[in-house]
């Protein structure tokens, strides 16, 4: 039975953290090992939301450090499904921060996670396609196959001459 597609906001997954002074460096910033568990966390709530299972990370990239976060700034981890392909969904964070005491939100950090989803015996099972609507996300799932194929190339378990997304994309620059 063919799974019927979802919308990217049905999994949309929001999760906002303190920097609290055990999660800072010398500098007083957030340190990006506690940064990356919490995009972890937030990404993989979102992948489990779409795929109705459990879900194990598969792979992290793209990960981008942008700005440091500081002690009591509050974080902003926004989680969304790219797209899903077999057994398998991308999913993108974007972290965000603000002083506690309120304020613009200021984008700090951003990566692409991908989940593998598992059934009850742990086997690998198919996902449901995703939905892209607003322009954003018809940009992310169009992205996604590239993404995808470059993560495979970089695993040795593509071939570079048959990733054909790849070779479009650096045609057309």
């Amino acid at each position: 039975m063919k799974k019927k597609a979802k919308p990217v906001e049905a999994s949309k997954t929001i999760m906002t953290e303190l920097v609290m002074p055990n999660d800072t460096n010398p500098l007083g910033h957030l340190m990006g090992g506690n940064l990356m568990r919490w995009m972890d966390i937030a990404a993989s709530i979102c992948a489990a939301r779409h795929c109705e299972s459990t879900v194990v990370t598969a792979s992290v990239d793209l990960v981008s450090f942008d700005y440091p976060i500081k002690l009591g700034e509050v974080v902003t981890l926004v989680a969304t499904v790219t797209r899903a392909f077999n057994t398998s969904v991308e999913i993108n964070v974007q972290v965000y921060a603000s002083k506690f005491e309120g304020g613009d939100m200021f984008k700090r950090n951003s990566a692409f996670f991908t989940f593998v989803a598992l059934d009850a015996k742990h086997r690998k099972r198919k996902v449901p396609p995703v939905h892209p609507i607003t322009d954003e996300e018809i940009r992310l799932y169009e992205g996604a196959l590239r993404r995808r194929q470059i993560r495979l190339i970089s695993a040795g378990k593509m071939d570079p001459k048959d990733a054909t997304e790849v070779k479009e994309f650096i045609n057309k620059t």
